[in-house]
């Protein structure tokens, strides 16, 4: 009896998850599937009928691919942006704040103590035209006298750096802070160089924590609305703005159902594409880290 508990008692463990994972992630899901199958001829008032009307998502991608084309355009260029910022962040953290790491990880985590929507708008506020960052660029000439930073792609793409950087940078830690110093002790007694020693121990050895990183940073930064709501323009506008815009304000429940699955769909294939790709081994042989 007891052996049988033992080997029930993993799964015991994981049913709370899995049945919190069914009631609000798959229901809503397979919700979703069918209201993107109703007739668009339908409205709210008069209800929509199920027609299994497969041509809402090919009409969807007609009419707003230029959104979903932006959107991982937006999301791809903020994620590298993000690892050329957060990597760095996170190495320095982790091997070189000594005593002042928790302090430096509390300025990383801070942020996210303040409302999404409070942070978007002070940066909308960084960026106004009246703005002391405006002014600068302009008295250095960087921008001429009518040049302007927000409602451009550059304030959607700071905004989607600036929000999700922590989601990067704290799995990135995790992975360096594990990093045993004794290998690149190994690489430095085998005269690879610091570049070397980098390419050949740290990366490899990091990859985990970069990967979960970039895939906080892209799958949110991909869906998101806010930023280019707040600091963009119509042109700006992400497939999020559409689906948003589908569902509160011509609710049109099963276009916006249709353009939700698709946005799914490309972001679950982005992310099978980038498990999935051959990362080689952990970290290279020692004997092969030096020239």
């Amino acid at each position: 009896m007891t052996g049988g508990r033992g080997r029930l008692l993993p799964y015991l463990l994981v049913l709370p998850g899995v049945g919190w994972l069914v009631l609000f992630f798959a229901v809503p899901a397979v919700q979703l599937g069918a209201a993107s199958l109703y007739d668009p001829a339908g409205s709210l008032t008069d209800g929509y009928a199920m027609t299994w009307a497969v041509g809402n998502y090919p009409a969807a991608l007609r009419a707003y691919w230029p959104q979903f084309v932006r959107s991982f355009l937006y999301a791809g260029t903020a994620t590298l942006i993000g690892v050329a910022l957060g990597y760095p962040l996170a190495y320095a953290i982790a091997r070189k704040a000594g005593r002042w790491r928790n302090l430096l990880l509390v300025c990383v985590v801070a942020p996210m103590f303040t409302s999404f929507l409070v942070r978007t708008l002070a940066w909308k506020t960084i960026l106004s035209d009246t703005g002391w960052l405006v002014g600068a660029l302009r008295a250095v000439h960087l921008l001429g006298p009518d040049g302007r930073l927000l409602a451009t792609p550059a304030a959607v793409v700071a905004g989607l750096v600036y929000n999700f950087l922590p989601f990067l940078v704290l799995p990135l830690y995790a992975s360096l802070e594990r990093l045993d110093p004794r290998l690149l002790e190994a690489a430095g007694d085998l005269y690879a160089g610091p570049v070397r020693t980098f390419r050949r121990v740290t990366l490899p050895l990091s990859m985990p924590g970069l990967v979960a990183g970039v895939l906080l940073f892209f799958i949110p930064a991909a869906g998101d609305y806010v930023n280019a709501e707040l600091l963009g323009a119509p042109n700006q506008y992400m497939v999020g703005n559409v689906i948003d815009s589908a569902y509160l304000v011509r609710l049109d429940y099963p276009q916006a159902s249709a353009l939700s699955f698709l946005l799914l769909a490309a972001v679950l294939v982005l992310v099978l594409g980038w498990l999935r790709r051959p990362r080689g081994a952990a970290a290279q042989p020692l004997s092969r880290v030096a020239p």
